[in-house]
């Protein structure tokens, strides 16, 4: 008895030696010579289209067969073009990664089915590269400095939007129900490299997305002081600004704070998702699991992604999956105020 107790733990991992080295010589042979595509939700020179290239540029040595990589970007509707894209029209066959903003998923939840043609529960994600730190960001020429000139505005404050489901959306919308803020959110921007341009010659006062997106991207505005972090919405304050007030500690009502966990603090963690579409075989996705985990931990992204200043702290594919699951099981009383504050009529 004593030598099949030792026996079958001894089979059992031949087998799984056996089976990963299977696996491993499949996809070589399926991989090589062949390109792996990234679709980016948003036009060049924003936050998406950053993390992406940095991504592309080396994850194809850590998958077996070394693919090469391309980036194409396909915005429209914030990132929905994109997503739609990726569900319902990319070949489910491990060559086509999509990158689009993860706001559109709580949008399905809410019962939007106007425009989103996907299932948020059915893609196959790899991961998230870093964790959103939601950021209103003012130009100096606005004339609001802090939040208390903010608060005190006669008129509304003009910021940019691409989408109802999109971050500079959300985050906007969700500060003015719950604070009160004065905001007025102007859609139909492509990106936030768009917004970002469109603040800098007076058209806008600013924008809200990821701090983690507006500090690489808007950095020189940000040194000379141009450009001003005037409020943040993240659980607990981001290092980098210490002394910018935090919108959770300025909700009055038991209300207000649900509204800022549920609408800003949860989505926050997936605005940035990489996904396969629904139907990649199995064994593909879990091999670029693994390669986007082992790219995010690689000491030469790592530094690429510190001299351009992109922050990193992943999320697996699987803790993403989870974390997607769990936006479908908020309150039906919740998802319907969101939905009224998010798609006002």
């Amino acid at each position: 008895m004593g030598r099949k107790f030792t026996w079958l733990p001894e089979a059992t991992w031949l087998l799984v030696v056996v089976f990963s080295a299977s696996a491993a010589v499949g996809a070589e042979e399926f991989y090589k010579g062949k390109t792996l595509r990234f679709v980016v939700g948003a036009s060049p020179g924003g936050g998406l289209d950053a993390y992406a290239r940095a991504i592309a540029r080396h994850i194809g040595n850590k998958i077996p067969g070394n693919p090469t990589t391309i980036v194409e970007n396909m915005p429209g509707a914030g990132s929905l073009v994109s997503a739609n894209y990726l569900y319902a029209q990319a070949k489910p066959d491990g060559l086509t990664v999509g990158h689009w903003i993860g706001g559109l998923i709580m949008r399905q939840a809410m019962g939007d089915q106007k425009e989103i043609s996907f299932d948020g529960r059915k893609f196959e994600w790899l991961g998230v590269p870093v964790q959103d730190s939601p950021v209103c960001v003012l130009t100096k020429t606005s004339g609001i400095t802090n939040l208390e000139k903010w608060f005190a505005v006669r008129e509304p404050v003009k910021l940019g939007g691409t989408v109802p489901g999109g971050n500079t959306d959300d985050i906007p919308r969700v500060l003015k129900a719950a604070l009160s803020l004065p905001v007025q959110v102007v859609d139909g921007y492509k990106g936030t490299a768009e917004i970002r341009l469109a603040a800098e010659s007076g058209e806008l006062a600013g924008g809200c997305w990821a701090w983690e997106s507006i500090k690489p991207t808007w950095a020189k505005g940000l040194q000379t002081g141009d450009v001003i972090a005037i409020i943040q919405a993240l659980p607990k304050k981001h290092p980098d600004l210490p002394q910018v007030p935090n919108a959770i500690d300025y909700a009055k009502t038991e209300e207000a704070r649900n509204l800022i966990q549920v609408g800003i603090h949860n989505q926050a963690a997936i605005t940035r998702p990489f996904s396969l579409p629904p139907g990649t075989p199995k064994e593909r996705v879990a091999l670029l699991r693994q390669a986007f985990m082992r790219t995010l931990k690689d000491t030469e992204f790592l530094a690429e992604a510190q001299k351009a200043k992109l922050a990193v702290n992943p999320l697996s594919g699987e803790e993403t999956e989870k974390i997607v699951a769990g936006l479908f099981q908020a309150s039906p009383d919740m998802l319907r105020k969101l939905k009224d504050i998010l798609y006002p009529k």
